[in-house]
């Protein structure tokens, strides 16, 4: 596509196809998900920053229910063959409700700064095609761990903790899905596309 303007382009033309309906509880949703591009909203968090650029590193976004039927959205980073940051998030849609999942309250800045990411809250947060049913997946995230072949480092952000967990709730809307190609847009403004591996 060459350029950032020939992308977002393409990304508006898809949208307004809008692609396989009811995307957020559709079977093809599920899987594995490899970033392709991604517009990096000044509202995410500096650590977002580096681990949605797909420049660097294959990262991948798998989306699959774990063996009690909850829905698992996990950010996988892949360093190296041996060497991965996996971040998983509860996760909830209407054909698999999650009762902890609220909508967030609060934008995410700590004494006003941009630790975590500044999120979309209230009348902001509502899907850019509000008329396009089961499009969104809300979350939380649970935890994560840095994984060195047979080892696990736990990452370091407490998001059990519960002075935390409304800090770590979002959502992506999925804005056009296809069998092979997924744009999403998320809960601090960032655009995603990925292609289904």
């Amino acid at each position: 596509l060459g350029s950032s303007s020939n992308v977002v382009k393409f990304i508006e033309q898809l949208e307004v196809c809008r692609g396989i309906d009811r995307p957020a509880v559709s079977d093809v949703v599920e899987g594995r998900w490899r970033l392709i591009h991604t517009t990096n909203a000044s509202t995410s968090s500096p650590i977002q920053r580096k681990a949605v650029d797909a420049s660097k590193y294959a990262i991948y976004q798998d989306i699959k229910p774990d063996n009690n039927n909850v829905l698992i959205v996990s950010q996988v980073v892949k360093f190296s063959n041996d060497a991965e940051l996996c971040v998983d998030a509860l996760a909830s849609t209407s054909s698999r409700p999650l009762p902890e999942l609220t909508a967030r309250e609060e934008t995410g800045k700590i004494l006003g700064l941009n630790i975590l990411g500044v999120s979309l809250v209230g009348e902001d947060a509502k899907p850019k095609f509000p008329d396009r049913s089961d499009s969104r997946i809300d979350f939380v995230f649970d935890e994560g761990n840095f994984v060195f072949g047979q080892f696990k480092i736990p990452y370091p952000v407490p998001f059990r903790l519960p002075f935390m967990r409304d800090n770590v709730k979002g959502w992506i809307d999925i804005t056009y899905l296809s069998d092979r190609l997924r744009i999403s847009r998320g809960n601090k403004g960032t655009t995603f596309v990925l292609l289904k591996e």
